[in-house]
């Protein structure tokens, strides 16, 4: 199960980025509903995948992943 505070967080961060889940989708090469899935918990992502993500926020993966790793 996912720690719903992370996810939370990878939510928030993109709202305050005035991003949507396309734009992230977009820049990280996954489709928009494979994004929506992992920010809603659906899906689990690679540290590849976290790494991308996070290089969008200009933070390292496990500022916002960690608890999903552990």
């Amino acid at each position: 199960m996912k720690n719903i505070k992370s996810l939370k967080s990878l939510k928030t961060l993109r709202l305050a980025e005035g991003l949507t889940g396309t734009e992230i989708a977009r820049r990280v090469g996954i489709c928009k509903s494979f994004y929506h899935q992992i920010e809603n918990g659906q899906k689990r992502l690679s540290y590849e995948m976290a790494i991308k993500i996070a290089n969008i926020f200009k933070k390292k993966p496990d500022e916002i992943f960690l608890d999903d790793f552990n």
